[in-house]
């Protein structure tokens, strides 16, 4: 089990450093009824990201992802093809990124997060954390990652637990702040919050390529 988390780390940590999620989070802890919809935003937040994984670990552990001698050839060929298809995302955000001292363009919910209602702070959480194609391949690839290592349910479900606390890190963190200190943590979230839209695409771009990168060799490991 021990092994199967350390495979998982770096995917939990890729869908933890989503910075459109975590500046939404903190919009709404500076916003009306900000207690109330940014724990509802974190409730959405680990449903989602919880979903997928799980999701993906029981339907492909039922595929028979193990071969004689390691991973079944689907498997392998279904992590180079995430691994691709992080690279994509990778250089789409880093073509994507605006030149040195433009504003980021950020999508256009975010305008209104300060009024959002809070169902809509809920759906929201539920949706950047599961539609999203970054987190949805690397959940895919957490759930390809559990389902290869044919661990008892209690195992697998430690795994998944692991893998879900750590990617909702960065959402549940800035909660729990601001519910103990709210006063103290505000300029550090709005620094903060004003990195994040300086760098999202860089972070992104360099993130996803890292990660692409490890997919592909494991993909490619497998095959060869």
């Amino acid at each position: 089990m021990g092994e199967v988390i350390g495979e998982l780390l770096p995917l939990a940590l890729g869908v933890a450093i989503s910075p459109v999620p975590i500046m939404s989070v903190i919009l709404m802890l500076f916003s009306a009824n900000a207690v109330r919809n940014s724990a509802l935003f974190l409730v959405g937040w680990v449903v989602g990201v919880t979903a997928v994984i799980g999701i993906a670990a029981v339907a492909l552990g039922q595929a028979d992802p193990t071969g004689d001698e390691g991973p079944a050839t689907w498997v392998s060929v279904l992590k180079l093809a995430l691994g691709l298809g992080s690279i994509a995302i990778a250089v789409t955000q880093w073509r994507g990124r605006p030149e040195p001292g433009t504003p980021a363009q950020l999508p256009s919910w975010m305008e209104a997060i300060d009024t959002v209602t809070p169902g809509r702070a809920l759906g929201i959480g539920l949706l950047v954390s599961s539609v999203n194609p970054k987190n949805l391949a690397l959940g895919i690839a957490g759930g390809v990652t559990v389902a290869q290592a044919d661990l008892g349910g209690g195992e697998a479900a430690v795994c998944v637990a692991v893998f879900v606390v750590l990617a909702s890190a960065t959402i549940a963190g800035p909660v729990l702040a601001n519910a103990v200190m709210a006063e103290r943590v505000a300029p550090a979230l709005q620094r903060m919050k004003r990195w994040l839209e300086e760098n999202n695409a860089t972070v992104m771009a360099v993130l996803m390529l890292v990660i692409g990168v490890v997919l592909l060799g494991k993909g490619l490991g497998g095959l060869l």
